[in-house]
């Protein structure tokens, strides 16, 4: 339950990351966010803690008593959009990829999932966009340190740098909890395509 997922808005409501619950508390208790619910109401930790007494839903136990787990939480002092720039991150690849193994084609829970350097780093290849795939472990086990053509398999597609986001281009493919709808149905894609200036 605790690393399940959480919507990140920024302080105009719009998506800007997925985070765990663990660190939704976190960012909550410390002040950084506030909690929103189903009726786009804020609240910070005290309020938050409140609520478990009067609505059902997912809650962890606390010694406090429950407390709801939320599912959207908007940062108090964050207004900027994404930048461009895509951060070279684990999770951006496993997105880029679509959580797919790009040897045997097979999509996978992200716990199932490891990177791969396409040329291995032993034979000189680089941590970069153009070299590394998201990967399952039977694949990435059989490849060993080897490039794909020595280990007799094929990419399903060649690595590239994305042109944006990769979270934002899930996000808006596939919402994964009813909570983030509003959020995510008001996002539209050629806002998030558009360049913007620096």
């Amino acid at each position: 339950m605790l690393n399940s997922d959480v919507l990140v808005l920024n302080r105009s409501y719009l998506p800007i990351h997925v985070t765990s619950v663990r660190r939704a508390f976190s960012l909550i208790y410390q002040g950084v966010a506030r909690a929103v619910d189903e009726e786009y109401q804020t609240f910070d930790f005290e309020g938050w803690s409140q609520l478990a007494r009067f609505r059902d839903g997912e809650a962890i136990g606390t010694s406090r008593g429950p407390l709801l787990v939320p599912r959207v939480i908007l940062l108090v002092a964050f207004d900027r959009v994404p930048r461009r720039h895509v951060r070279f991150s684990r999770i951006n690849i496993f997105a880029r990829d679509n959580f797919t193994c790009q040897y045997c084609g097979e999509r996978r829970p992200k716990l199932e999932l490891n990177l791969d350097h396409v040329v291995p780093r032993a034979l000189g290849g680089r941590s970069t966009w153009e070299n590394v795939v998201c990967s399952c472990v039977e694949c990435n086990r059989r490849k060993g340190g080897r490039t794909p053509r020595q280990a007799g398999m094929k990419l399903l597609r060649k690595p590239v740098r994305p042109r944006w986001t990769p979270f934002v281009n899930l996000m808006l493919s596939s919402v994964r909890r009813h909570e983030w709808k509003p959020f995510l149905s008001v996002v539209d894609a050629s806002y998030w395509n558009t360049e913007l200036a620096e």
